[in-house]
């Protein structure tokens, strides 16, 4: 297939190229109506900025020019069908929970998902089944759950219409999840993937492989977060007879716009071309160059590097009780912007381009170490107990919670009760506590914790709600 050709950006050029004269939306009128200021840095992406006119498609019923960039991803990622996501990986997941799920259904959910994924079971009514990840201590992070975990919770629950995974973690940390895919195939049960780190696994070795190349059968990739791709522009896969296309498309429709973004469809046709005409020396560039950025970030007293499984993340632990969210801004002060903070943990994301300024960042190094030795070290957070059963489901249903008030309290006042909203530490947006999960002295050890050293809750008040 021809993968140099970016259907959709070359239509919207092509119909740019006709100087054409605007009595529709959007209000900015190809650009003409736009502040002076702002002008300058949206100038050019403003005449992308179209709407669902003759000739340029319409993603919720595609035939022409947005069909043919989702056949061209759909052959390269080699799915059965490829949907283009304008909602980021959120909407894939919220979309493809919807199609296999309905209200009482039983579903098996890795417990440390992301919240798009907890709120999609809300959303469909479903009766979740939580399989609890493992403390990986080579990483010194929960990763993920067991093959043990999830044969005994298929065992349980062999009626599930669905099992959830994550892969990789946010760090790039996969796990052998073709054999948990092949158990869950062998109970007729479908499996899907949050695959939101991983669009470029399909690029093949070095990268680990993709869930859809291992059998999974719905995955969804956030285009944007390691191919050029705008933010939010994501991919959703499907290579399943266990799920629908027809579904998913109708759930789909319905979560995301019916004024879709251009420009971020057109990123997506994009990102697809440059991964599928990556060469092979293109490649080893950039492996060499996250070699070298990984060997200068790790030239410190203060932390060492973690192992994973994908060479273009590189994730500090740190050493001696040392802050991590100290110790990145420290390097913000530099100007240096890792993607993720933990209690314990930074991690910096190597681009599918060979890094430059490696002077700059060696100083950084440096300077941030040079630092550190005037700051106090706190306590070593013990988290490798946080998750005490294997399997865990909600102690009230989604329907039953909807039937039930709730009231702000302390967060330790709201140990022993049902909390009546998720504890979101943002990112990586995995909930800490569960919306109708039952509140431990072990999760508010954690949270507090982790607010004490600067990472944030996605609450709005503080404290926690609780059924009353």
């Amino acid at each position: 297939m021809r993968h140099h050709h970016a259907p959709l950006f070359q239509t919207l050029k092509q119909f740019n190229d006709k100087d054409p004269i605007s009595f529709h939306v959007p209000g900015h009128k190809n650009g003409l109506l736009f502040p002076n200021d702002a002008r300058k840095f949206f100038d050019p992406i403003l005449k992308l900025d179209m709407t669902e006119l003759p000739g340029l498609d319409d993603l919720h019923a595609p035939t022409g020019a947005i069909a043919e960039a989702e056949e061209l991803a759909a052959n390269f990622f080699q799915a059965d069908h490829t949907f283009s996501l304008v909602g980021g990986s959120t909407a894939g997941n919220l979309a493809m929970i919807l199609a296999t799920c309905s209200v009482g259904d039983k579903v098996i959910v890795q417990r440390n998902s992301h919240k798009s994924v907890v709120n999609g079971l809300e959303l469909s009514g479903a009766r979740p089944a939580f399989i609890a990840p493992e403390y990986d201590h080579t990483v010194n992070r929960y990763t993920s759950t067991s093959l043990g975990t999830l044969r005994e919770a298929l065992h349980e629950h062999s009626d599930a219409k669905a099992v959830v995974l994550t892969y990789p973690d946010y760090f790039g940390k996969t796990y052998a999840i073709k054999e948990m895919i092949d158990i869950a195939h062998a109970y007729q049960i479908p499996v899907l993937v949050d695959e939101a780190h991983g669009v470029h696994f399909s690029l093949g070795a070095p990268f680990p492989s993709s869930a859809l190349d291992l059998g999974a059968d719905v995955v969804v990739q956030s285009a944007h977060k390691m191919a050029p791709a705008m933010t939010m522009a994501s991919f959703l896969h499907m290579k399943s007879s266990l799920v629908p296309k027809e579904r998913v498309a109708h759930y789909l429709q319905m979560i995301q716009s019916s004024s879709p973004s251009y420009p971020l469809m057109a990123s997506l046709d994009i990102a697809r071309a440059f991964l599928a005409t990556l060469k092979a020396e293109e490649i080893d560039k950039i492996i060499r160059s996250a070699t070298k950025v990984k060997g200068i970030l790790g030239a410190s007293d203060h932390w060492e590097i973690a192992p994973t499984d994908d060479p273009l993340k590189i994730t500090l632990h740190m050493k001696n009780g040392i802050s991590a969210k100290d110790t990145a801004t420290l390097f913000e002060k530099q100007n240096i912007y890792p993607e993720l903070v933990t209690h314990n943990q930074i991690l910096f994301i190597h681009g599918l381009t060979p890094f430059q300024k490696f002077h700059k960042l060696k100083k950084a190094v440096q300077n941030v170490g040079d630092e550190l030795k005037n700051l106090g070290n706190r306590a070593i957070i013990e988290i490798t107990k946080l998750f005490t059963q294997d399997i865990q489901e909600l102690a009230l249903s989604y329907q039953e919670m909807n039937q039930l008030k709730s009231k702000q309290v302390s967060f330790h006042e709201g140990i022993g009760h049902i909390a009546a909203e998720a504890v979101i530490p943002y990112p990586p947006g995995i909930p800490v506590i569960l919306k109708g999960e039952r509140i431990t002295r072990a999760h508010i050890t954690i949270i507090e914790n982790l607010i004490e050293r600067g990472i944030k809750t996605q609450q709005r008040d503080k404290g926690i709600r609780i059924y009353t």
